[in-house]
């Protein structure tokens, strides 16, 4: 469903089971951050009023993952760490196109946000199936459910709203840049590390 050009090794879980607060503190601003992605499209886009209602929900449902990570790292004596930047994302929006029409940029941003789920979503199905902490199991394949259906809500309004683009052969180039990307990720106790 999600058409990534390539797979997390498995491997990873070891890395990101290695450091379990640092995983759930970079979980926790990445959600945070998806939060923030989807404010800033509605902003951008407020005329789109089935666009505007979704992202709505879709960002308070970010929020709630927010503090459910948080709630879990305070759980475990943990602290929220300072936030982390997100190097995949920053390398990932590079590929987005800066200067074309308004409808190009937003394409290009649902489109991207699309990739950040569909990946999310691959990586916390992998912990769910693989990580050895029960709770986490179990919280991660709830995410990967929720992060699913974003990847579905920001293609499907890309389509909508690109009629006179390509979507198809964009999210096309997008898969096959991603695939490259995250040749070089995988190896740290980050959710897109």
């Amino acid at each position: 469903m999600l058409h990534l050009k390539l797979e997390t090794d498995p491997r990873w879980v070891t890395i990101a089971e290695s450091n379990i607060e640092e995983i759930l503190t970079d979980h926790a601003w990445c959600e945070q951050k998806a939060a923030t992605n989807a404010i800033t499209i509605i902003t951008h886009n407020s005329e789109k009023v089935d666009l505007v209602t979704e992202l709505l929900e879709l960002a308070k449902e970010e929020l709630e993952h927010f503090q459910m990570v948080h709630e879990i790292i305070k759980k475990r004596g943990y602290t929220l760490g300072r936030e982390r930047k997100d190097h995949y994302v920053n390398q990932l929006y590079k590929f987005m196109n800066k200067g074309g029409s308004r409808l190009q940029s937003m394409v290009d941003r649902l489109l991207f946000s699309a990739m950040i789920e569909a990946r999310s979503c691959e990586r916390f199905k992998l912990l769910s199936e693989r990580i050895n902490d029960e709770e986490l199991s179990k919280f991660y394949y709830e995410l990967m459910v929720s992060e699913a259906g974003h990847y579905t809500t920001f293609i499907t309004f890309a389509r909508k709203y690109g009629q006179d683009i390509d979507v198809d052969k964009r999210w096309q180039e997008l898969v096959e840049f991603e695939g490259e990307l995250i040749k070089s990720y995988g190896t740290s106790e980050g959710i897109h590390g």
